[in-house]
């Protein structure tokens, strides 16, 4: 039934091919996303309101929101609507949902974050809107400003809607850095300006322009920016201002007099943005500008009161917001009561940390670095919730992957860095010094020499130590021309090229010997390296010519010349796989193909709209090419007949680079304009290729050599190195050697993200020697059995470095020492449980507890659990020594829980489970009062309920495989396999299973009907008598599997031999022997039997009243249930398309998709798929009214 519910909406259409093209979607997959940093080229591009923040890369805006659920904030939408940098992002203060972004492209648009959309757009702004704000005292308005003004006013909507000029804000003799609108002062403004002076303008009072300059600046040309500036919300008149290097000052607007000047601990340190904390009034935070220190400040002081050295690159702005509330935690607080006894608990104060006399609010906030860094830090808490250390924040020119390590990308920016990534975990671990220009081109140094040469645009070419992380070599041959792009050979380790606007590609050796240079009659921007004769290479020149050049012989002429673009050739990239065939790309939005032995011009694929950029042959399928172009997509080519076989729409930008990795071919990776690096796979566009490996076909029907592979119609075989080795590998093995066929295949086949982590912990299940896992399984999920040693491997080699922390002195109050006196009397008194109230209540605990067994053991377990309970409610790490102390590991789980940090609660349940953590037993005259069996019963369920909340949120996280790590990691397989089944990840999940063996059997039998149903859906292909045979083969490999072998003969639509020929291979009978057996099921009233055989004969229209009256007269007695109806609702549902639409069946088509539409609904309730109900029961009533 569910094929009727997927295709129901082609039924009134003549031709279902039509519908199943309309249904098509794109194919090439995203599974990663290496989101841009934040830019620091303007000031208001961070923000927030209610549960959201967002922050401004150059081309881009991205929005996090909270996962109440979780309690952490996730990528939410990305908003590109801005061609041309933004300028500047601004949250609307009255409407969650709505934000207002300008840009150099002279646009302000509105954009409404929860249906992610344009709402409102103006367009041709005099002036690049360089700052904007919503106007605090009118919903639906928005003000901007260029840099010498005028303050420019957008209404956008209602009867005065348009754009007016601001009566005063205008003849500006210094340009405008940010200005801010008074919340509460209704038109009450103020602008800080680049000289370091501020304007007010306020309605019904004088206009102050260019007033309050720091007063070391007053009489001079000097200039001090201002770099900051917000209003106090409790105040109408103050007003926060940091300039560049004077530093903050509290101003009153009013008299235009300075309250406070506020000092730093250093005279290097200047203010690059600050933000009032909502929660606490009167205090604020401040970035730094050169290094990243956060500093907290109160009005009342003009020193911080503290400081955390956050990042070693300086901030460029923050943002604060209200934190989201904390799981509650059900901890008993001391009763209040008037009478003091001897044994009372006291009420602690809040914990207060060395040197400090306050307790930091809660809050947290945004902050955004010079570097492209992003986080979100809890002031609180005083931690990270999450922090991308750096990012790109320009143009990404071009990304490759590591020749040793398909893990790691290496990509090339406009922002003068190169960064090295791991694509698993989408962190940064190497970047490149910096400040080299605009980086154009990157390339790899061959094997594992751990070097890449880069192309800048006027600093040469250089050598990148990776490991040493410093330039260990210069080519400057091209002077200050800009290099294009750099290629080291891959065939002869000592030779690099670089080509070049100076019209010249030069071959040098790395230690700077120059070899040749090619002249050319223009600029030359591609340069590629033959993979097959290491010494060929073929250049891209402005003069629309590809050349191939010979660097064995002393000639400086080329070999060949190839003419047809009709613009300037980019780049150029030489076949893989096929010796003497390249390809280029041009700003005429072409890429030709080109063969080297015919000297010729053999296709041209035309489809781009602008010029083409990006260029990728694929390492195994021989015809496969992808292109990156300026109309910002990506392109899949057949290259034999010259077809686009899929388009992907997905960068925001231009796209530039585009590369795969050898070990890991059907994973793409691709970087673009809009400064982000996206990983995708391309193994849906090689099917049937995956399922033939599952159904253990013949090699020929997976590997196959390349001029049988290139011919037009031949299905995707496999003719690369990797596939090879996996082939020579196998035939060397003895036994069965199925289960390594299928993880060498999975890992090649399958994207990053978890499938390498989860073919570890199979092994592991299997009984694999724990000496045979790889290097890096520590970093991913372990299993249990080996989590508590790796961690206490990792604990020993670890170094903790002490953040270097500022800090003042604590003032004590009278009272406090009022209290430590009484408590030295109680002290002598012996009565100790007094003492170690008041200093509970002086918040003292240490000392408290230090003496708390001389009251009694069960007094100090009971204080040890009051001051984690006390803890917890603050959110402190502290909590953890005293929850581990008493062995109260179920409050340890769940605060780690409550705060997302779900794998260190997995780390202390297994520590519990194997003994790690004993509870303190106090004696009682019955004996133990909590029996051991029964505590690690205990910590085996909490083990296995974080467990599961691990998996979940790897799941609603969109990573299903590592879902199935966390299960599998605990010993449960058929959640293991659940995940990767719900995940849509059928390859993998029988892949999986069949290793796994008896415990996964169900789960991959499933697993498998699910591909076999995918093969008979795929659009294009299904009636080929190829994928037919397919879903056969799978179900044959499942056990009773009789009517899912009918279902599939009944759907496919072929001729009658066809169809004979589909029943033998499934051992049914013929469609001449299936009419004859449904007339004699029919005269024996066995209505089952008579749907399925009519299903399965030339007549299968014959089933539909047959099997429509059956479920109508049973859904008119009062006694029916779903399991009455459902077998032959489901069986009908598989009627061919053809048959269904014949105008005879009108009556019937209508009645069994209202059927259909009714039973589906009440299957959903039954299994609690609640979301689908009411669209199901929506659809019912619509068919019943047509």
């Amino acid at each position: 039934m569910a094929w009727m519910t997927y295709i129901s909406n082609w039924f009134d259409q003549d031709d279902w091919y039509e519908g199943l093209q309309r249904a098509n979607m794109s194919q090439v997959r995203q599974v990663g996303l290496l989101a841009a940093g934040c830019q620091p080229w303007n000031k208001d591009v961070c923000a927030a309101h209610g549960d959201r923040f967002a922050y401004c890369a150059t081309l881009a805006i991205y929005i996090y929101q909270l996962d109440h659920r979780y309690n952490e904030f996730k990528l939410h939408a990305i908003m590109s609507e801005h061609k041309k940098t933004i300028t500047a992002l601004s949250w609307c203060p009255h409407n969650p949902d709505l934000f207002a972004s300008g840009g150099t492209d002279n646009l302000v648009i509105i954009w409404n974050v929860a249906e992610q959309k344009v709402i409102a757009k103006l367009d041709n702004t005099k002036g690049v809107p360089a700052s904007l704000s919503w106007c605090w005292n009118a919903g639906d308005t928005v003000a901007f400003v260029s840099h010498r003004g005028p303050l420019f006013i957008w209404t956008i909507s209602g009867p005065e809607s348009g754009v007016t000029v601001h009566r005063e804000a205008h003849s500006f003799l210094s340009d405008i850095c940010i200005f801010r609108w008074h919340s509460q002062k209704r038109g009450k403004v103020v602008f800080g300006h680049i000289d370091g002076s501020l304007s007010i303008f306020q309605p019904g009072s004088k206009s102050q322009k260019h007033v309050l300059r720091p007063d070391s600046l007053e009489g001079t040309d000097e200039e001090d920016p201002v770099t900051a500036l917000e209003w106090d919300p409790l105040s109408t008149d103050y007003l926060l201002v940091a300039n560049l290097h004077f530093g903050i000052r509290l101003l009153d607007s009013e008299s235009l007099y300075c309250i406070t000047t506020f000092n730093f601990p250093s005279a290097t340190a200047s203010v690059q943005c600050l933000a009032w904390v909502p929660s606490a009034p009167g205090m604020f935070v401040t970035g730094d500008s050169q290094v990243g220190v956060l500093r907290i400040w109160n009005v009342s002081r003009t020193t911080p009161i503290d400081n955390f050295k956050l990042k070693k690159t300086g901030f460029h702005c923050l943002h604060v917001l209200n934190s989201p509330p904390r799981k509650k935690f059900s901890t008993q607080s001391p009763t209040k009561n008037h009478y003091t006894s001897s044994t009372s608990e006291a009420v602690p104060p809040p914990t207060l940390t060395q040197n400090q006399a306050f307790s930091l609010p809660p809050g947290h906030v945004v902050c955004c670095f010079l570097d492209g860094g992003v986080g979100l830090y809890d002031l609180g808490a005083k931690k990270w919730d999450f922090l991308r250390d750096l990012g790109h924040v320009e143009t990404i020119f071009d990304c490759k992957f590591k020749p040793d390590d398909p893990n790691l990308l290496a990509t090339a920016s406009f922002d003068g860095t190169i960064k090295v990534w791991d694509i698993n975990t989408l962190t940064a671990v190497h970047t490149s010094p910096g400040n080299e220009g605009v980086v154009y081109s990157l390339s790899w140094a061959p094997g594992d020499l751990n070097c890449i040469a880069g192309a800048t645009s006027q600093n040469g070419a250089f050598i990148w130590d990776v490991k040493r992380g410093k330039m260990v070599q210069r080519f400057n041959e091209h002077g200050k021309n800009g290099i294009f792009c750099v290629a080291w050979s891959h065939k002869d380790s000592k030779r690099i090229a670089t080509c070049s606007g100076d019209g010249f590609c030069i071959i040098r050796t790395v230690d700077g010997k120059v070899l040749h240079r090619y002249k050319h009659p223009a600029a030359v921007f591609g340069c590629d390296w033959s993979q097959n004769n290491k010494d060929m290479i073929a250049t891209g020149c402005e003069d629309k010519n590809v050349r191939v050049y010979y660097v064995a012989t002393s000639s400086d002429q080329p070999l060949k010349v190839f003419s047809g673009h009709t613009a300037k050739v980019f780049h150029v990239r030489w076949s893989p796989l096929r010796e003497g065939i390249l390809c280029s790309g041009s700003d005429d939005g072409s890429v030709r193909i080109w063969d080297y032995t015919q000297d010729a011009c053999i296709n041209i694929l035309s489809g781009h709209t602008a010029p083409v950029r990006g260029l990728m042959w694929n390492t195994e399928i021989p015809y496969l090419l992808l292109s990156g172009s300026w109309d910002y997509t990506i392109k899949v080519w057949d290259t034999r007949e010259g077809t686009c076989l899929d388009t992907v729409y997905d960068h925001g930008a231009d796209v530039y680079g585009l590369t795969c990795h050898p070990s890991r071919p059907f994973t793409m990776a691709s970087c673009s304009r809009d400064s982000t690096v996206r990983l995708w796979s391309l193994t849906p566009l090689i099917a049937p290729l995956p399922i033939n490996i599952l159904a253990d076909r013949s090699w020929e029907e997976i590997i196959g050599n390349i001029d049988h592979a290139v011919e037009q119609g031949t299905p995707p075989l496999l003719c690369g190195k990797v596939s090879r080795d996996i082939k020579h590998e196998i035939e060397k093995l003895t036994g069965n050697p199925r289960a390594k066929k299928l993880r060498w295949f999975s890992e090649c086949l399958s994207p990053p993200g978890g499938s390498d982590n989860l073919w570890n912990l199979v092994a592991v299940v299997k009984g694999q020697d724990d000496s045979l896992l790889p290097q890096n399984y520590c970093k991913g999920i372990m299993h249990l059995k080996h989590l508590i040693k790796f961690r206490t491997s990792e604990a020993q080699e670890l170094t903790t470095v002490k953040m270097s922390k500022f800090g003042g002195g604590i003032g004590v109050p009278t009272k406090e020492e009022r209290l430590k006196e009484a408590a030295e009397i109680h002290l002598r008194l012996g009565q100790i449980q007094r003492y170690c109230e008041l200093m509970v209540e002086l918040g003292e605990w240490d000392k408290a507890l230090s003496v708390a067994p001389g009251v009694s053991v069960k007094y100090w377990k009971k204080l040890m659990q009051r001051r984690a309970d006390q803890l917890i409610q603050e959110d402190k790490d502290d909590v953890i020594p005293y929850c581990i102390a008493i062995g109260d590991v179920k409050k340890l789980v769940n605060f780690f829980m409550s705060r997302g940090q779900l794998t260190e609660a997995l780390l202390v349940a297994q520590a519990a489970c194997e003994g790690n953590m004993q509870t303190v037993h106090v004696s009682t005259p019955k004996g133990s009062s909590y029996p051991d069996d029964i505590y690690k019963e205990d910590c085996h369920e909490l083990l296995h309920k974080v467990s599961e909340e691990l998996a979940e949120w790897y799941f609603q996280d969109g990573r299903a495989v590592l879902a199935a790590c966390c299960q599998l990691a605990v010993d449960k397989t058929e959640l293991a396999m659940a995940y990767l089944i719900r995940g849509n990840e059928l390859e993998l999940a029988v892949s999986v299973g069949t290793v796994l063996g008896e415990p996964a059997a169900p789960a991959t039998h499933y697993a498998l009907e699910l591909l076999a149903r995918k093969c008979m859906m795929i659009p294009p292909c299904f009636p080929s008598v190829g994928y037919r045979n397919l879903a056969a083969d799978l179900l044959l490999m499942t056990p009773d599997n009789e009517l899912q072998l009918v279902k599939l003969c009944a759907f496919y639509p072929g001729c009658t031999e066809e169809i004979n020929d589909l029943h033998e291979k499934c051992k049914l009978p013929t469609v001449e022997e299936c009419m004859q057996l449904a007339e004699a099921a029919l005269a024996d009233g066995n209505i089952f039997e008579t749907v399925k055989y009519f299903l399965l004969s030339q007549e299968p229209e014959k089933a539909l009243p047959i099997g429509i009256d059956f479920i109508k007269e049973c859904i008119s007695s009062s006694e029916w249930t779903l399991d009455t109806v459902y077998p032959v609702l489901d069986l009908l549902s598989y009627i061919r398309t053809e048959k269904l639409v014949l105008h005879t069946c009108t009556k019937a088509r209508n009645e069994l998709l209202i059927l259909c539409g009714y039973i589906g609904a009440l299957l959903a309730i039954r299994r609690q798929y609640q979301s689908i109900v009411p669209a199901l029961y929506e659809y019912t009533s619509f068919r019943r009214t047509i």
